[in-house]
């Protein structure tokens, strides 16, 4: 056994979500509800970490660091572009949401489509396509929720 290989960690905790400790730091970022491929990257160019680098190489500190970063990414220099929850409805503020708090805030942002009757908020309540897709042929084995042709009953 080398001298790297005993402080491997085969499972890294990052932000209550259990990362491969074989995956490169991008590749297990990316595992983390709410952090993308460039959102992974940016962070890593920040804290000026080796991308190609196993995520189980990492030191505490390095994923103490990682940590603090997801918490506050503005305070590491991650512009606001990269953020995904730029001039919040609630606090008119640049965020960035993960895990459990982005899950909980879509539900919010949902329900109060729902309750101001927005279009949205009316397709969504349905189940139906809310962008603009087409429903005839698609969207049909949820329930009966499609609007497309409908059979006679026999």
């Amino acid at each position: 056994m080398t001298e790297e290989n005993k402080d491997f960690k085969h499972i890294v905790r990052i932000s209550m979500t259990d990362i491969d400790g074989k995956k490169s730091i991008i590749g297990g970022l990316i595992k983390v509800k709410g952090i993308g491929h460039s959102f992974s990257n940016a962070i890593c160019v920040a804290l000026d970490l080796d991308k190609n680098k196993r995520i189980g190489d990492l030191k505490d500190a390095e994923i103490q660091q990682i940590e603090e970063a997801l918490k506050d990414p503005e305070k590491i220099g991650i512009p606001s572009w990269a953020l995904n929850r730029r001039k919040d409805y609630d606090e008119g503020i640049d965020k960035h949401k993960i895990n459990i708090d982005l899950k909980l805030q879509k539900e919010f942002d949902y329900k109060r489509l729902q309750k101001i009757k927005s279009y949205r908020g009316l397709r969504l309540s349905v189940g139906l396509p809310v962008r603009g897709q087409r429903t005839r042929s698609n969207f049909r084995s949820n329930k009966g929720k499609g609007m497309g042709v409908k059979k006679k009953k026999k």
